[in-house]
């Protein structure tokens, strides 16, 4: 059985559409972080994003633990032209493609960015290698927003509205188990 602790990086405090920018995190909130790293099993591997925001939290809560390399397919939700726009203004200029992309999370992208299917098949590549190299490990993967929904929606099984309704805060931890057949989830947006 191996287990993802599924870690959001910490905040940017962007009021914009923050996706592969590399902006970093604010991790100044040492209690907290120390709260996740005291929270997180000992034995567990660390990997992370490789964007900054995702990879310096992995840093901060890495302690003894394992680091493997990182891996660009754990980044969050390619927005293309929509990146670091604030939702208003995107809404705006297209409301009907806005309210598609939100309400009707698919095969509807933002321009030159990724639709949602295509950030899942990305990420759920990316868990299963994970998953078949290191079989039966506890895995801290620290990674974004979408990211983690990607792996709620898949292990929930459910639409990708319903995972959306899920709240994963900064510094938050999700639990998911994979049995090598079945998937199950424990606490979603954990704050330590």
């Amino acid at each position: 059985m191996t287990r993802l602790h599924l870690v959001r990086h910490g905040p940017t405090h962007a009021k914009t559409m923050v996706g592969w920018s590399d902006l970093p995190a604010d991790l100044s909130d040492r209690a907290a972080v120390t709260r996740l790293h005291d929270h997180l099993p000992a034995t567990a591997l660390v990997v992370s994003s490789d964007l900054s925001r995702a990879a310096d939290t992995a840093s901060a809560i890495q302690g003894n633990r394992q680091r493997l390399p990182h891996r660009p397919a754990l980044r969050e939700i390619n927005f293309g032209t929509w990146e670091l726009r604030a939702f208003k203004e995107i809404e705006a200029e297209d409301p009907e493609l806005a309210f598609a992309y939100w309400d009707n999370p698919g095969d509807v992208r933002p321009p030159n960015g990724e639709s949602w299917n295509e950030v899942r098949g990305r990420v759920n590549a990316a868990v299963d290698q994970l998953i078949a190299q290191h079989s039966g490990r506890d895995i801290v993967v620290v990674a974004h927003f979408g990211v983690i929904l990607t792996q709620v929606q898949r292990a929930l099984n459910v639409d990708a509205q319903e995972a959306f309704s899920h709240r994963i805060d900064n510094l938050s931890v999700t639990d998911i188990t994979h049995n090598g057949k079945h998937w199950s989830v424990g606490r979603i947006n954990h704050l330590p």
